[in-house]
């Protein structure tokens, strides 16, 4: 069959709403290319630390993308198991950051028998956390539900349905492909919702179940495929009913450190805890958990930070 979709300009590293027509659903699509390879290749992570990561930006990126205010989404995730802590930080901007903290051998361990171990596998016991962010002049709001299953799209799931009673489902993908600059990391995600029915909708439950058969369809490979447009995926899905996506924004990879960030954090450590960060040229040096970047400060950089 020969796909009949428009193409928008934007067809990677974006996260857009989607409406079927006529259907009370809703939903949510994520393509990261250069974006989630950037993240990912700041660090040497094994390969199931560096999917779950992926995992963790693209969900972040689905939900953090329908926010109506400005602001922070974080997607957190940690456990007793070889990855102690994993988040994803989403700005409303489009800007997108993460890391894990693991410990290797335990993750080599996990891995034997495994193709890919999963979430469970990699985080063992542990929550999973999502936090609303609206800057200085509002408190965080958090939502905390257990790790459950090996997704975290199956976390997001649980979340959803344990905090806002809305029925939802969520794929996620993550892996490699090989371009002309070499191999690569893609993600993808796509999320949909039931919107709550009404005199003039009627029941959902029918229409949910189909949507929920047609979005079952979706294939890993399909998320992540450079070759299908956005538009060209939600087409193969809902073509019977109509599609269409709606606001497609634009993702970048983009970490908030600088200098001064971390001279100022510094500056809040006990004057003994800073003399011991020193090094022997007289230098203090400090790597990004983000971006792996590092920065070098003379401690004169950080009591001008503190006055």
């Amino acid at each position: 069959m020969t796909d009949h979709a428009p193409h928008s300009p934007v067809s990677d590293d974006l996260a857009a709403a989607f409406q079927i027509e006529g259907w009370p659903v809703r939903g949510r699509l994520v393509r990261l290319g250069a974006a989630i390879d950037k993240i990912l290749k700041a660090h040497a992570y094994p390969e199931p630390v560096a999917s779950l990561l992926g995992e963790a930006c693209a969900l972040a990126a689905l939900v953090g993308s329908s926010l109506k205010f400005d602001g922070r989404l974080l997607i957190q995730a940690q456990g007793d198991g070889p990855v102690r802590y994993v988040v994803a930080d989403y700005g409303t901007d489009g800007t997108l950051r993460g890391y894990c903290r693991y410990d290797e051998a335990e993750v080599a361990a996990a891995s034997q028998g495994f193709s890919r171990p999963g979430a469970q596998t990699l985080l063992g016991k542990g929550v999973f956390i999502m936090t609303l962010d609206r800057g200085p002049d509002f408190e965080r709001t958090q939502g905390i539900t257990p790790i459950e299953g090996e997704s975290l799209s199956l976390c997001a799931e649980h979340y959803f349905e344990q905090s806002e009673q809305v029925p939802t489902k969520v794929r996620l993908a993550v892996g490699s492909v090989q371009t002309d600059a070499g191999v690569q990391w893609r993600a993808g995600g796509a999320m949909i919702q039931v919107i709550a029915g009404d005199a003039a909708r009627g029941s959902t439950e029918e229409v949910w179940e189909r949507t929920r058969a047609l979005f079952f369809t979706l294939g890993d490979d399909e998320l992540i495929d450079p070759t299908i447009s956005p538009e060209t995926l939600l087409f193969r899905l809902f073509h019977e009913d109509g599609v269409r996506l709606e606001g497609a924004r634009t993702l970048s990879a983009v970490c908030r450190c600088s200098k001064d960030r971390i001279a100022a954090v510094l500056a809040s450590f006990e004057p003994k805890e800073r003399d011991d960060m020193v090094e022997a040229d007289g230098k203090i040096r400090v790597t990004c958990e983000y971006c792996a970047t590092v920065y070098e400060l003379e401690p004169d950089d950080v009591v001008t930070a503190q006055i």
